[in-house]
């Protein structure tokens, strides 16, 4: 099965939209079952997305570390939980480049999600496209899963490649270069994190007419899709070539 995730970001801006993309996603998720589809909506929209999503699941876009206490705007682990949240996107790089945060901070972020439960989605990547990504990746890797071992749940962990540069840019990574990369994280987690069938998603302006492409590679597990995912017919298309290739 492979997976394809609805990251909304900051959209939309109304509560009855965000029922109504809810609606469409998981209309689509109920046709072409061979997918898993994933929902993330902004905080603000969980109760009501999980009102309408019986077959796709929830996600949130962050998370913090605690269950609770004097964290003035943080939603905890616990209040996901609550909502019905079962996946988690952590250290997205619009979170690294404007919110400032460290690989410390998404370490601390990526180990509680792990032992509460959740499946935890990492993103990382590189900057530069002419630089070699995992140069960049290999040390994110190392410092936001400092300290985890196989009984720390590492199982439930699926990695996102997510080159900077390709994010909303309409200029995709190449499915081979993807698949490159895909298979070198997956040689990292496997030798020092003991994964054993560790999985990885693509995520940088994937959209119906590249999807197929991506999603045929062995190696890549799935996609993290931005803007295309609050486009419903698109969307849907997308969830459909992601059965296909399951």
């Amino acid at each position: 099965m492979k997976t394809i995730i609805a990251n909304w970001k900051s959209n939309p801006n109304s509560v009855k939209d965000a029922v109504i993309l809810a609606k469409s996603t998981e209309k689509a998720a109920l046709k072409y079952p061979q997918a898993e589809v994933v929902v993330a909506p902004p905080f603000l929209y969980l109760t009501e997305a999980k009102k309408e999503l019986k077959y796709a699941k929830l996600g949130a876009q962050d998370s913090f570390w605690n269950e609770g206490g004097a964290y003035t705007g943080e939603v905890n682990l616990a209040q996901l939980k609550t909502a019905g949240v079962s996946f988690v996107i952590i250290g997205h790089s619009e979170r690294r480049r404007y919110l400032g945060e460290s690989d410390e901070v998404i370490n601390r972020k990526v180990s509680a999600s792990l032992r509460y439960g959740l499946q935890v989605v990492l993103c990382v990547g590189n900057q530069e496209r002419s630089e070699d990504p995992m140069r960049v990746i290999s040390s994110q890797l190392a410092q936001d899963l400092k300290g985890l071992a196989p009984g720390d749940k590492v199982e439930n962990l699926t990695v996102a490649y997510e080159p900077i540069w390709a994010i909303g840019t309409g200029d995709a990574e190449s499915p081979d270069g993807a698949a490159n990369v895909a298979a070198r994280i997956k040689e990292q987690l496997t030798r020092y994190w003991k994964i054993g069938s560790p999985r990885v998603l693509y995520g940088g302006s994937v959209d119906d007419k590249n999807i197929a492409k991506f999603l045929e590679k062995e190696e890549i597990d799935g996609v993290l899709v931005g803007g295309a995912s609050l486009k419903a017919a698109e969307f849907g298309r997308m969830i459909k070539e992601t059965n296909s290739k399951s």
